[in-house]
């Protein structure tokens, strides 16, 4: 479970991989600087400061054993200007219990001075140090330290800060670099599943991307260069074709009328064959080089709708006011047309045509009350050449739905068949509202 919390794209990879270095760099320079800078730094002055204790302590020649009057000790130390003497309740008043007691630094102290001392540090708009000296326990000296303002930041702070800045924002930026033809491939890729090929891609990147994307762009020419053979051998084929055809139909043309029952069948086979031909010729070509247009489905819907209420077909409309996404019409209104067809033909009189939105996705629904079709060959259905034919017949070529198929997923958008509980069938196609880019 936990591992599902990493990312799983290279560029969060990188990303997080630069951010621990990055984290880890950042606690060894602190620890380093803290230790071999900051820590010498502490002791020195620790030390400088021990030693004007000691030495204000000796020239007023105090024994350790005696009490040291403060008035005196005042007057000793108001020379200097750089320390001060408090009693108890004295440095209460001034912000003794608001300062940090430094366990480290009393030890330091204790030891220089040869007797238990504490060091305390206040902080605001300057620092000061407060120490109570062994020689007399009963006496705090202050000593303000003008040259740390706590107000500014930390000298330490600013280089972390700085590097760590130039730090994220270089790993970010090479992740980016390193991502950028990965992601350029990945649309491509996708461009190329869908029947579309795009222009060479760029050699860009690490030598192992460049090595791939060579291994691409061969591989979208071969294909571009079999689907432009596949459609000139089909353009040949289908002339080939209607050629026969059209001169069977002329001659029957000449049948007598005695003859007019064999006229009709012909007709009726060429007619057969030749919409044969046009699924075929559907199937391989397909919309490729239709435009993307915005425009919303009810309106598909709509038109596909009235086309067969003109033929006498009334069909059930619950359309729910979908918005304008980027699509093929004339490619989603063969899918409407092709599945209306399939539930017409299918069915027993009863369809319905409906719409809506969900997230992300933009859909609609084609119902029927037929037979249905088995569970065990829904998976199928949209095969070539398979047309469930045990529970809803065998006419026509088997590529109808395959075609509806190919151009959904052409948009990028998503078809499912399901039985309805009441009986018949329900196709729901699902077309992302961002037009599939």
């Amino acid at each position: 479970m936990r591992w599902r919390l990493l990312p799983r794209s290279n560029f969060g990879q990188t990303v997080l991989l630069i951010g621990c270095l990055l984290l880890i760099n950042q606690l060894v320079s602190y620890v380093s600087v803290a230790v071999y800078v900051i820590k010498p730094s502490t002791q020195q002055i620790n030390q400088l400061l021990a030693r004007q204790v000691e030495l204000v302590f000796r020239d007023l020649q105090l024994d350790l054993d005696t009490l040291t009057p403060l008035d005196a000790l005042r007057e000793k130390l108001a020379e200097g200007q750089y320390m001060e003497a408090f009693s108890i309740p004295q440095a209460r008043a001034e912000g003794l219990d608001e300062a940090t007691y430094y366990r480290i630094l009393s030890d330091q102290m204790s030891e220089y001075l040869g007797g238990d001392a504490e060091v305390r540090i206040a902080g605001g708009e300057q620092y000061q140090i407060w120490i109570r000296p062994p020689q007399a326990p009963q006496i705090w000296l202050r000593v303000p330290l003008s040259g740390f303002d706590e107000s500014k930041i930390n000298p330490l702070t600013i280089y972390l800060m700085v590097i760590g800045a130039l730090s994220v924002l270089g790993g970010w930026w090479f992740a980016r670099l390193q991502s950028r033809p990965l992601r350029r491939l990945q649309r491509a890729a996708l461009q190329v599943s869908r029947g579309r090929f795009p222009k060479a891609l760029p050699l860009s990147g690490s030598a192992e991307v460049v090595e791939v994307t060579k291994a691409f762009n061969q591989m979208a020419r071969s294909m571009a260069e079999l689907e432009a053979d596949r459609n000139l051998l089909l353009a040949g084929v289908s002339h080939d074709l209607r050629t026969p055809l059209t001169r069977i139909r002329l001659s029957t043309e000449m049948m007598s009328k005695e003859d007019a029952f064999l006229k009709e069948g012909i007709e009726a086979d060429i007619d057969d064959m030749n919409a044969i031909i046009d699924q075929f010729i559907a199937f391989i070509r397909g919309h490729q080089d239709e435009a993307m247009q915005v425009q919303s489905v009810d309106e598909l819907l709509h038109d596909v709708a009235q086309q067969e209420e003109v033929r006498g077909q009334e069909i059930e409309l619950a359309l729910g006011n979908t918005p304008g996404i980027k699509l093929q019409p004339v490619a989603i209104k063969r899918v409407i047309t092709n599945l209306v067809e399939n539930g017409l033909r299918y069915g027993n009189g009863w369809l319905r045509l409906s719409s809506g939105v969900e997230r992300g996705w933009v859909w609609f629904k084609i119902e029927d009350n037929g037979a249905g079709i088995p569970l065990d060959r829904l998976d199928e259905l949209f095969q070539p050449f398979k047309q469930g034919d045990i529970a809803r017949g065998g006419a026509g070529s088997g590529l109808g739905l395959a075609i509806v198929k190919r151009i959904v997923d052409g948009h990028g958008g998503e078809i499912h068949v399901a039985n309805r509980p009441r009986g018949g069938l329900e196709a729901k196609v699902r077309l992302p509202s961002d037009g599939g880019e």
